[in-house]
């Protein structure tokens, strides 16, 4: 049996139901439903091809030449398939729930298969639900604090005391400043950050708060959907305020590992903005080993430029928190205390 659902039905009722994205290896790793395997119709050169056909014949040309591509493949589709699944169901998705999925599901289910589901609209529904579900009534709360002051670690002890959190820079494999890619593998396309995104987001309860941490629009090579951007400028900021002395000595204990021509190469980086003395300190003090400097320096700009954003909001949804030192802990403790006064718990 083969039957239509809507992306919505396939999140919350078809989710434990495996997915096949039959696009091709191209368009998966641009960007694809999370959990989703890719067994793909045509190989990236071979989708080029069937739409030149299309373009400069006809249909009928293009069709005959995927039919060619796709013959050959048909007892792979199927071993493929079962490898996914030990039982007899699946959910198939191409594009936007055209000729690929219907022309797979159909396969599929003319070869033992009892029910397929097929995704309508395909991965193009996923993609405007992706992008359009952050309302402005969502309850979203920001954790701010200059460089440094170890909000990762405060988000993560928060979701350990029960509170829901997004880990923005995890799900974009990077720390936001021109040192956050140091450490980490590579980070997704904005297209897969933006599904995973949103992806985390689903599953939370909307009734009560989440917190993520103050991001600036753009992590790396990724940015934030636009419209989930506008919610941490508008939302309440619970600020940190740490001095900075304390702040670069975390910030020594967290980069000073590191190879000495990475953190040279993300100095320069922020170069004009530090300005070229400070540039040029910045790397001398580097390569004498002395990081504590180097933090202090390189605070210097990362302080104003957060300070900046920091004016512009709303003052009365910003609240600061004084505290002398980095201790996760405590500071995770006062956070969740200053919340609870906020909201009147």
């Amino acid at each position: 049996m083969i039957r239509e659902i809507e992306i919505q039905e396939y999140i919350k009722v078809c989710n434990s139901v495996p997915l096949i994205d039959v696009r091709s290896p191209g368009e998966f790793e641009k960007g694809r439903i999370p959990g989703a395997v890719n067994i793909p119709l045509f190989s990236n050169a071979e989708r080029a091809n069937v739409g030149t056909m299309y373009t400069k014949q006809s249909s009928e040309k293009a069709i005959e030449l995927a039919y060619s591509y796709v013959n050959p493949k048909l007892e792979s589709f199927i071993h493929d398939s079962r490898r996914i699944t030990p039982k007899n169901q699946v959910a198939v998705h191409c594009w936007r729930g055209g000729m690929r999925s219907r022309a797979f599901a159909e396969h599929l289910a003319g070869n033992g298969f009892t029910e397929v589901l097929i995704v309508k609209q395909g991965y193009k529904a996923f993609r405007n639900l992706a992008l359009t579900v952050y309302t402005p009534d969502a309850k979203l709360t920001i954790l701010g604090g200059y460089t440094g002051s170890g909000k990762t670690r405060i988000l993560k002890l928060l979701k350990e005391k029960g509170h829901q959190i997004i880990d923005i820079e995890g799900l974009a494999n990077h720390k936001g400043s021109a040192f956050g890619g140091i450490g980490n593998n590579g980070q997704p396309t904005t297209e897969q950050f933006e599904n995973n995104l949103f992806w985390e987001w689903k599953d939370l309860d909307h009734t009560k708060s989440v917190w993520i941490e103050d991001e600036s629009h753009r992590l790396g090579n990724v940015n934030i959907p636009e419209q989930f951007y506008r919610l941490i400028l508008e939302k309440p900021v619970f600020f940190l305020d740490i001095p900075k002395y304390e702040r670069a000595k975390y910030l020594v204990q967290e980069y000073a590992g590191y190879n000495k021509s990475d953190l040279a190469d993300s100095i320069s980086r922020i170069s004009r903005r530090l300005g070229g003395l400070n540039t040029k300190k910045a790397l001398q003090n580097l390569e004498k080993g002395n990081y504590l400097e180097v933090a202090l320096l390189v605070l210097t700009y990362y302080d104003k430029l957060y300070l900046k954003g920091l004016s512009a909001r709303d003052q009365k949804l910003v609240f600061t928190l004084k505290v002398e030192d980095i201790n996760p802990e405590i500071n995770a403790r006062s956070i969740e205390h200053y919340f609870k006064t906020y909201h009147n718990e």
